[in-house]
């Protein structure tokens, strides 16, 4: 008969979240409602050590500088290993991002898929998405 063994599985600490690795590039222009979305985003439950997936979504209108791609794929994958809950990592997100780019508006969203039988959607969200009757001309 087989006999159960306590399973572990190792995950690195917050601090191994690289928000260096993200760069910026100028925007100029009118005002701009942009949404950077991702169905790959993944963390690690520090309870359990097993992973967290779910969809991550930023909303913002930049202010000077928009976030470069390829250095935001790379800060997102630096996630991967870190023992982080879920409220938390909403929170670092929308912390390193607002840092970054002090946009005039921002939302960051995470949806993560169902773990027993429960669904988890966090949101942290600033400043003013629309501004009603502005005109540009």
């Amino acid at each position: 008969m087989a006999i159960p063994e306590g399973k572990i599985f190792t995950f690195e600490p917050e601090s191994s979240i690289r928000s260096d690795f993200l760069e910026v590039f100028p925007y100029e222009g009118e005002p701009q409602f942009i949404v950077y979305k991702t169905r790959e985003f993944s963390c690690v439950c520090p309870f359990s050590g097993l992973p967290d997936y779910g969809e991550l979504s930023i909303e913002h209108i930049p202010h000077q500088h928009c976030v470069e791609l390829k250095s935001f794929k790379y800060y997102l994958t630096s996630f991967r290993n870190v023992g982080i809950y879920q409220e938390p990592v909403t929170h670092r997100i929308f912390k390193d991002i607002y840092a970054l780019l002090n946009p005039q508006y921002l939302k960051v969203t995470t949806l993560y898929n169902t773990r027993g039988g429960i669904d988890a959607t966090c949101s942290i969200e600033k400043g003013v998405r629309c501004r009603s009757g502005s005109s540009s001309a």
